[in-house]
């Protein structure tokens, strides 16, 4: 199994690119794990609905183009379905004991679009919080390393 994060957005902060490959190291030793940063598209100031539904189709549209033909598709979002941490670790040993390689989609500022919606195999959510996109970073790859950690009985996560 292997995972990658697709992820609109590039030139994220420093404590960002610090905390993800913090976590990025740790977690190699269980599974090979990979972020790819897709370019956001370019935004105006007094941008119309239908514009920023351009912009989403046009990122929606790269993410699926970053798609291999054996991965399976999670998009997370925010109205979809909550893990504990415990849930999640039980679901990505599934995923291992199934051979499935994952990608995860973090959508840009407006969200995922249609399309990515529909090809997902289901849809998580990190929380029903609005979180700033750089936050979203940090906690996917350290909830990802924890319950790998709670999969290998590394100490790391202590409940």
């Amino acid at each position: 199994m292997k995972i990658r994060i697709l992820t609109i957005g590039q030139k994220m902060p420093a404590w960002v690119l610090t905390g993800v490959n913090d976590y990025l190291k740790r977690i190699q030793p269980f599974v090979q794990t990979q972020f790819v940063e897709i370019p956001m598209a370019k935004r105006g100031k007094n941008d119309s609905e239908a514009d920023i539904f351009k912009y989403c189709q046009t990122e929606g549209e790269a993410i699926l183009a970053a798609l291999k033909p054996n991965e399976i598709l999670i998009a997370l979002e925010v109205n979809g379905k909550e893990l504990s941490t415990e849930n999640l670790a039980k679901t990505m040993k599934d995923w291992m004991l199934e051979g499935q390689d994952i990608v995860l989609a973090i959508g840009g500022p407006d969200g995922l679009s249609d399309q990515v919606r529909q090809v997902a195999k289901w849809h998580w959510s990190l929380s029903k919080l609005t979180l700033p996109h750089p936050l979203v970073r940090v906690m996917l790859i350290e909830q990802l390393y924890r319950a790998m950690s709670i999969n290998h009985n590394h100490p790391y996560h202590r409940a």
